[in-house]
């Protein structure tokens, strides 16, 4: 199974939407939280070119964030990255 890795921080209203729709999926995920962490959000920043949260990753694939991954998962095409 794939390794999907969430950059979030605590108060984001995304971040709890991106865990949600994983957790009901069933997908086991690592979360780096970078609200007070500016060496976490600095590797965040360099591996997504992005400055928001979440940062979605499933393996080295950069998703994006949550509305990145609800259209992937609207599209049917979120379930198969997941199971490779």
């Amino acid at each position: 199974m794939p390794r999907v890795t969430i950059y979030s921080t605590r108060i984001c209203p995304y971040c709890w939407r991106a865990r949600s729709l994983l957790k009901r999926k069933g997908v086991a995920f690592e979360e780096i939280a970078v609200g007070r962490d500016p060496k976490q959000r600095a590797i965040m920043i360099e591996r997504s070119g992005r400055h928001t949260v979440p940062q979605i990753f499933i393996d080295d694939l950069h998703i994006g964030g949550y509305d990145d991954m609800a259209l992937l998962d609207d599209q049917g095409k979120l379930d198969p990255l997941l199971t490779t």
